[in-house]
């Protein structure tokens, strides 16, 4: 086994040294860039294989933007986004499978929050009109009871995570690494103590930001 995979290095090395590796400065994908009134950056790129559209949404939010004793709220946002907005009651999952959605979810790091789902090209115009909604629309549709569900969720989001084997390892690194109150000082996924003290207004203030 070692000497066939040794060989296919081998192979796959010749090949790199005879320019049959397409390098980083040939790869060409086409794209359309507009900016709408509102500052809203769209990017299309058009590949016509498959009668699907994958709707990409980032928003230049994510941990950095909370402070001390308010932490994890980004990452409990994003949840809290898939909780219905006010034109479109109930979950935003369920509504999005309802029309053939697949590799539906969302991220938070640092830097950013994205949401994201593949749809059939003719549940474009529904999908963004429902990205659209939970972006101008969410603050009417989140009561106390969404909040302390998906309150729930990242709390336990957190223990599964930091009971696995070095489950606490990237909150060591990342409070040894930055300075004390430097906006990298915090994992994305808060502080147990500020979660449980999130409240509505604070919920509130977070989307008005």
């Amino acid at each position: 086994m070692k000497t066939r995979v040794g060989l296919l290095f081998v192979i796959l090395a010749m090949f790199a040294a005879q320019g049959f590796a397409q390098s980083p400065a040939t790869i060409d994908i086409p794209y359309q860039k507009f900016v709408l009134d509102n500052g809203l950056t769209v990017i299309v790129h058009e590949d016509h294989k498959a009668p699907i559209v994958a709707v990409n949404t980032w928003y230049h939010v994510g941990s950095k933007n909370e402070r001390i004793g308010k932490t994890g709220f980004a990452h409990l946002f994003e949840h809290l986004m898939f909780g219905g907005s006010e034109h479109a009651k109930g979950r935003y999952i369920d509504a999005m499978e309802a029309i053939g959605a697949t590799d539906l979810n969302g991220t938070t790091n640092t830097d950013r929050t994205n949401y994201f789902e593949n749809v059939p090209t003719s549940a474009l115009d529904f999908t963004l009109w429902m990205e659209s909604d939970r972006m101008g629309h969410l603050l009417g549709a989140i009561d106390q009871k969404t909040l302390d569900l998906q309150r729930g969720v990242v709390q336990n989001e957190k223990r599964q995570g930091e009971n696995q084997p070095y489950g606490v390892t990237r909150q060591l690194i990342t409070q040894n690494t930055f300075p004390a109150g430097h906006p990298y000082s915090w994992t994305t996924i808060g502080d147990m103590a500020d979660l449980d003290a999130a409240s509505m207004k604070d919920v509130q203030d977070w989307f008005k930001t």
